[in-house]
């Protein structure tokens, strides 16, 4: 079974391809590099693609060259302050590159399935766990471009009927992470010695999963048989605030860790809470989260001496 990955190289595709390669997977990636890096995985040259996903030309050459029988489609700039700086870009690479990847899929016939990387963005501030069909209201340009990805692969399915699958991923973590999120900005003032370290706002809690378990949904999903149209979250179902996080990594160095707020890293629009109901994820596929924040705490600063 060929599947070609775009943004395989970038921080979830780390995880998510050498998952699929242990399954059987034939598994083919095209990436730019502009965030990801060849040393994430272990790819043969013959099968990556050094490529951009807004030149329609060189996307629609790949695909009709590889013929592959799924597509995962991760490549996107998300890290939300960089898209609010650099919105044309983010909208850019979001939507238009989306538009190219469909464009070049809808002219081969050998699809049975595809699946796109979305994200919790989507969804408006609520206090409560959200499930798939709560309404959608994007706060930022990133969530706002995710939506129109999805609207993009409705479109993709409803003319050709081929599955597809939207995954509205909530806030990952674990190896190989290239955008200065809240656990690897900790990570990086630790690494340097840092026992006191500036952070932005506080108070916020987010559903963070592990890109191990967020791997293995991935190939619960692509075994899924004939799902149609169909949407589920991708978080752990635990939320955890700023200082659940910085405890973790006290609990695992076995040092006491103190906080400043730096006025500069403060959000100004920020949700208090991003919790994902993961049941109906659960329910369809038998999918259950193995990495707790813990233990993939530990895995990270064990990784730092090597």
């Amino acid at each position: 079974m060929k599947i070609l990955i775009t943004g395989g190289a970038g921080f979830i595709g780390s995880a998510v391809v050498p998952a699929l390669q242990k399954e059987g997977y034939d598994v083919y990636v095209l990436d730019n590099l502009s965030f990801g890096s060849r040393e994430f995985i272990k790819i043969t040259d013959d099968h990556f693609f050094h490529a951009d996903i807004r030149d329609s030309s060189i996307v629609e050459s790949i695909v009709s060259t590889l013929h592959p029988n799924i597509f995962i489609h991760l490549a996107a700039i998300h890290f939300i302050p960089y898209c609010n700086q650099h919105p044309f870009e983010a909208a850019d690479i979001n939507v238009r590159g989306t538009m190219n990847v469909l464009s070049a899929c809808k002219k081969i016939n050998c699809l049975h399935k595809v699946l796109f990387a979305s994200t919790a963005a989507v969804y408006p501030i609520i206090d409560a766990a959200i499930c798939e069909d709560h309404d959608l209201h994007p706060l930022d340009i990133y969530g706002l471009s995710k939506l129109a990805g999805e609207h993009l692969f409705m479109k993709y399915y409803l003319e050709t009927r081929i599955d597809t699958i939207i995954c509205r991923f909530f806030n990952a973590f674990g190896p190989n992470e290239t955008n200065p999120h809240l656990i690897p900005e900790i990570e990086k003032q630790l690494r340097e010695g840092k026992r006191t370290i500036q952070l932005g706002n506080l108070t916020p809690k987010r559903d963070f999963i592990h890109t191990y378990d967020m791997a293995a949904a991935f190939i619960k999903l692509l075994k899924l048989e004939n799902s149609g149209y169909d949407t589920f979250n991708l978080g752990r179902g635990i939320e955890y605030s700023v200082v659940d996080i910085v405890e973790a990594f006290e609990r695992q160095l076995n040092e006491k860790i103190n906080i400043e707020i730096e006025p500069a890293r403060v959000r100004k629009v920020e949700r208090e809470h991003l919790l994902a109901d993961v049941t109906k994820l659960k329910r369809k596929t038998g999918w259950e989260p193995e990495w707790s924040i813990d233990e993939g705490i530990k895995d990270l600063i064990k990784s730092w001496n090597q």
